[in-house]
């Protein structure tokens, strides 16, 4: 492993003490995985942060847990109070009780403020699921420039747009990828799915309250359309968990067509469908891996996006498979639609033109290509154990 040369004189130590800050449920597993990976170069490190379930699982000290209020921007804004009041208290903390390293993953409303406030304490800061300035408000290089340190990128393009733009960034792959590999569907719960009835088709309305309420409407006006000219449809409503399961039982009680809601069962539910409706994130990464044919929805504030968002977003396309791709190969509406109309009339196009599904299917094969095999984890480690070698502290070789 490449390492910098120590930037103190003191002997190389091997306890490093990193503070780790993650929001949402998604950054709390990459952020485990991160500490697992670099317990594997230093063993004895001490973990403390914002943390949630399963980074105290493997071992990091919460101060506060704020995966149970992770939300999208308009739900940042609400919480605006209660965020200035933990910037403060994590400034507090740094400055009495300095890290060695701190790593910030994902989420940037909370964390370019909280760099700040690590970089006032005199802290290293790595930055783990570059922030996407490339998408909107490119303006925020600036603060990236002066309150990160390095960047562990998620996404092949990012390496180069950042670093051309002064801040050190070294792209590590994708952890979506890792773990969408180590599961494996059931043959016998796949072939039951698609034995209910044909075509199946996946809907995913997203895991947050909010987005569910926003996406799920839209995606059963299109089911009811797909239903009315194919009878034998068979719907597979995917559920995060419990709280997802029962706003969609709720939702769907009074609807005629033919559907079944299942919990985390995404592998088995991808592996049977012929098309999906998917909310816009990472789970249409997930739909890609497993070569789905695709419809892309997300319905949020019309109003918000013409007073604001419009200004700021920089890219053409709004969806992950799309950005990658650089070129619109799935149908995408978002950030709002007036009509499910047309995002109907795609899906019914879709479910009867094979030789698009096949060149989809071909496009997305591509795209998971380009993310490699996985292993961001052990990435990012490399680049915190080169951060800490600049601290004093060696690494276990």
């Amino acid at each position: 492993m490449a390492s910098l040369p120590p930037d103190e004189n003191s002997p190389l130590r091997s306890t490093p003490r990193i503070f780790i800050s993650a929001a949402e449920p998604s950054g709390d597993q990459h952020a485990a995985g991160l500490i697992q990976a670099i317990r594997e170069l230093y063993p004895d490190a001490t973990f403390f942060g914002i943390a949630g379930p399963k980074m105290q699982a493997v071992g990091c000290h919460a101060i506060e847990d704020w995966t149970s209020r992770s939300a999208m921007l308009a739900g940042a804004i609400r919480l605006v109070g209660r965020a200035f009041r933990l910037f403060s208290r994590v400034g507090k903390l740094l400055k009495s009780e300095p890290a060695d390293l701190v790593i910030l993953v994902d989420s940037p409303t909370l964390h370019l403020p909280m760099a700040k406030k690590a970089k006032a304490a005199g802290c290293q800061v790595l930055y783990y699921i570059a922030p996407q300035l490339w998408a909107w408000a490119p303006g925020r290089i600036r603060r990236v420039r002066r309150r990160v340190d390095r960047i562990a990128c998620l996404l092949p393009f990012e390496e180069e747009y950042f670093s051309s733009r002064g801040v050190p960034a070294r792209y590590v792959g994708h952890p979506l990828i890792e773990q969408l590999q180590a599961v494996k569907a059931d043959p016998a719960t796949v072939e039951a799915f698609r034995a209910r009835g044909r075509p199946v088709v996946a809907c995913l309305p997203g895991s947050r309250g909010h987005v569910i309420d926003e996406v799920l409407p839209g995606q059963i006006e299109v089911a009811r359309a797909i239903a009315a000219q194919h009878p034998d449809v068979w719907f597979l409503f995917s559920a995060a968990g419990p709280s997802a399961q029962d706003r969609l039982k709720t939702a769907l009680e009074r609807e005629t067509f033919r559907y079944s809601i299942e919990v985390a069962r995404n592998a088995e539910v991808l592996s049977a469908a012929d098309l999906a409706l998917c909310a816009s994130g990472t789970a249409t990464l997930e739909v890609a891996y497993h070569r789905v044919p695709m419809v892309i929805m997300y319905n949020g504030s019309r109003w918000g996006y013409q007073l604001i968002a419009r200004w700021l977003i920089r890219t053409p396309h709004l969806s992950l498979v799309n950005i990658l791709a650089g070129r619109r190969i799935v149908p995408e509406f978002m950030p709002y639609y007036t009509s499910t109309a047309p995002i109907a009339a795609e899906a019914l196009d879709l479910l009867a033109n094979q030789p698009r599904r096949e060149q989809m299917k071909a496009d997305l094969s591509a795209i998971i290509a380009s993310l490699g095999t996985g292993r961001a984890a052990q990435g990012a480690a490399r680049i915190a154990a080169e951060m800490l070698t600049r601290k004093g502290f060696s690494a276990r070789a």
